[in-house]
């Protein structure tokens, strides 16, 4: 069985979570790979409606083994109500495992994302003050603790005497704001770990093990390939790689081991906080595009800024992923559109270009040229067959095929797991 990389193509929000929750049915591991729990993912399926932050979405499989990877920062809290949610809802966690490799998210990484962010002012990058940055960059400084270091309470008091001298550091002296107390928060953090304990292992031995009975391994990402800190709209983007070659460091595989990357898209563009986003509606088209999709962030609640399809975007999202699928999501959302509108290339400076700038600046003074095409004006959320489909909704599917040079494997037409269109298999 193949090892199917599940990736955001936009900036976030694109529907992973059904996804992955329609493809577990049959998968016999999924690992998330990235992120922390300023993603969320919502799953409408028999057990009801979740807003999953860190669990893998494969969790409501009753046979399938669901893994938080090394390359998550986790907030052992939020973990922990995630966990307990779940178990009021009659859904079985046994078969959730930590990876020992994982990093902690800890008090002082929330308290220096909203400082930090405060600090910007109108410069601020719109993060969820979950603490993620802070927590990521401690990982690259050296300067993190393992949801391992749980399981050895001398490590752990040993790390975090060290880190927390040097935090309060800069929370008293550069921020003007009291000390963290040692004690408390090491005692809070026994606590979580004699909780986590059982789910922590070392997974990538899991993994492996997976692999070598022939199931089928899903790598669930977070966030959107445009807000990759290496190649998204820097530095309006997250903290930990959302693509594909991400998959393979936060799970602990090798890059052969993937067999297919299946690419998710919006039917339509959405972007959450602050950043360039070239076919962003500011009118009453975006308008009613937001309160039909109820475009409102998972994590925050905040109105998320929509558009119309970005061609040139998604491209570039193929380019540094891979795609050997997509899936388009939302189709229904566009239902009672008289015209529809596909950008096919930017106007920059007086000059038309087809791909997606680096500068910051360029990308923000790119204009949007557009193709336009007829809407269908008639419901698709019962539709179950590619077929049965309006011909103008099928026209605007194949058109997406076209310009992002890529197969369209499935299409949701609403957020429950049978609200889907299979049009090719991909397992």
């Amino acid at each position: 069985m193949p090892v199917i990389a599940i990736v955001g193509g936009q900036w976030g929000d694109e529907g992973k979570g059904k996804v992955v929750d329609l493809l577990a049915q049959k998968a016999g591991v999924v690992i998330r790979f990235s992120g922390g729990d300023n993603a969320g993912h919502t799953v409408v399926n028999p057990y009801g409606i979740f807003k999953m932050h860190l669990i893998p979405s494969g969790i409501f499989s009753p046979y399938t083994v669901c893994i938080i990877g090394n390359g998550v920062v986790i907030n052992p809290p939020v973990l922990i109500d995630e966990i307990d949610e779940l178990n009021q809802h009659d859904v079985d966690t046994t078969r959730l495992f930590i990876s020992d490799r994982a990093h902690l998210i800890m008090p002082y990484h929330l308290l220096l994302d909203g400082l930090e962010e405060e600090s910007r002012g109108g410069k601020a990058l719109g993060t969820t003050r979950k603490g993620v940055g802070p927590a990521f960059t401690d990982k690259a400084a050296r300067l993190g603790i393992r949801s391992g270091d749980l399981l050895d309470k001398e490590v752990l008091l040993e790390r975090l005497r060290f880190i927390l001298d040097y935090k309060n550091d800069i929370l008293t002296k550069i921020y003007g704001i009291s000390p963290l107390s040692l004690d408390d928060i090491y005692r809070q953090y026994c606590q979580y770990g004699e909780r986590l304990a059982p789910y922590i292992r070392e997974t990538a031995i899991m993994l492996e093990e997976a692999l070598n009975q022939d199931e089928l391994v899903l790598l669930e990402g977070a966030q959107g390939a445009l807000l990759d800190p290496d190649f998204g709209t820097y530095p309006y983007t997250t903290s930990s790689s959302p693509l594909a070659g991400g998959g393979c460091l936060g799970a602990g595989l090798g890059p052969t081991r993937i067999n297919r990357i299946l690419g998710v898209f919006k039917a339509y563009c959405t972007r959450v906080g602050s950043g360039p986003m070239p076919t962003e509606l500011k009118d009453e088209t975006g308008d009613l595009i937001r309160e039909r999709g109820q475009e409102y962030g998972t994590t925050t609640g905040r109105p998320r800024r929509c558009g119309w399809f970005d061609a040139v975007a998604a491209r570039f999202s193929n380019r540094i992923n891979g795609f050997t699928g997509v899936a388009v999501t939302r189709l229904d959302i566009l239902d009672n559109l008289t015209r529809l509108k596909i950008c096919i290339a930017y106007e920059l400076d007086g000059h038309t270009i087809d791909y997606f700038p680096a500068n910051l600046n360029a990308l923000d003074r790119c204009q949007p040229i557009y193709e336009e095409l007829p809407g269908w004006q008639a419901p698709t959320t019962n539709i179950r067959q590619y077929e049965q489909l309006p011909v103008e909704a099928r026209q605007y599917l194949t058109r997406l095929e076209e310009l992002i040079y890529c197969p369209i494997n499935l299409i949701c037409v609403g957020p429950d797991r049978e609200q889907t269109i299979m049009k090719t298999p991909i397992v």
